[in-house]
C-alpha cells in the first residue's frame, strides 16, 4: 500500500470518528480519550524502539535491499501516530466544549491536555532523534568505521520502560484523585440538601406556632398516660404479691 492511499484512509477514518464524536456524551468522550492515550503510548514505545534499531544499509547491490525497509515502516508508523495525536486533540476539544460541572471535571480536562502534550513532545523527540541519527549515518556512510551502539540501545530501552511505568503510575494516581474529588463534591451536595431541609422545617415551625404547641401537648399527654399506666401496673403487681404471700 502506497503512502498517499494510507494517508487518505487514515484521514477518512479520522473524519468519520470526529463525526461520531459529536453525538457522544462526556463519559464516552473521556473513554475515547483514554483509549487513544493508551494506544498512542504503546505505539510510541514501539516507534522509539524502531527508530533506535534502524541502520542505514551499506550494500552496493540494489537487488539485496528489501522492498519495505525499516525506514519505510518508521515513516508509516509516524503518519499513523500523527493521525492518532490529531484525533486525540480533537477529542480533547470536544471535551472542553462540554459544560463544566465542578473542579473534578476541570482537573480531568487539564490532565487530558497535559497527557496529549506529553505524547506529542515524546513523538517529536523520537522523530528528531531519528532524523539526527539518519543525518549522521548519511555523513558517515562509506567509511570503514563501525560504531557499536548495542549498549546505548539497551540503556535507552531500560529508560523507556521506566518512563512508561512512571507514566502509568502517575495516571493511576491522578484517576484516584479525581474519584476522591468527585466523592467529596457529592458529599458536599448532600450536606447542602440536608441543611436546606432543616431550614425549611425550622421555617415551618416558626411560621405555624400552633402546630408546635399542638405537638408539645401531644407529647405531654403521652408522658402522662405512660406515667399513669406505669403506676397502675406497679400497684397491681404489689397487690398480687401481697395476695400471694398471705
Amino acid at each position: 500500500m502506497t503512502y498517499p492511499l494510507l494517508v487518505l484512509r487514515l484521514c477518512f477514518f479520522d473524519n468519520l470518528s470526529i463525526e461520531m464524536a459529536t453525538a457522544l456524551s462526556y463519559e464516552d468522550l473521556r473513554k475515547q480519550a483514554r483509549h487513544l492515550e493508551n494506544e498512542i503510548d504503546l505505539k510510541l514505545v514501539a516507534f522509539s524502539k524502531l527508530g533506535a534499531g534502524i541502520k542505514a544499509p551499506h550494500t552496493k547491490h540494489s537487488d539485496t535491499v528489501p522492498l519495505l525497509s525499516g525506514e519505510d515502516t518508521f515513516e508509516a508508523m509516524a503518519v499513523e501516530i500523527e493521525t492518532l495525536l490529531s484525533k486525540l486533540s480533537q477529542v480533547n476539544e470536544r471535551l472542553s466544549e462540554q459544560p463544566v460541572s465542578g473542579a473534578a471535571m476541570l482537573h480531568t480536562l487539564q490532565r487530558h491536555r497535559d497527557i496529549s502534550a506529553d505524547l506529542s513532545r515524546e513523538f517529536n523527540k523520537t522523530n528528531s532523534q531519528h532524523n539526527y541519527r539518519k543525518d549522521r549515518d548519511d555523513l558517515l556512510k562509506g567509511s570503514n568505521e563501525n560504531f557499536r551502539s548495542d549498549g546505548v540501545n539497551n540503556r535507552r530501552d531500560i529508560y523507556l520502560k521506566e518512563n512508561q511505568h512512571a507514566h502509568n503510575s502517575d495516571r493511576l494516581v491522578n484517576e484516584q484523585i479525581t474519584i476522591a474529588m468527585e466523592t467529596r463534591e457529592n458529599l458536599t451536595t448532600q450536606r447542602q440538601h440536608l441543611k436546606r431541609l432543616q431550614t425549611r422545617f425550622n421555617d415551618i415551625s416558626n411560621r405555624y406556632p400552633l402546630i408546635n404547641s399542638l405537638i408539645q401537648r401531644i407529647n405531654l399527654r403521652k408522658r402522662r398516660d405512660s406515667i399513669i399506666l406505669g403506676l397502675l401496673v406497679s400497684a397491681c403487681t404489689i397487690l398480687m404479691l401481697i395476695y400471694a404471700f398471705h
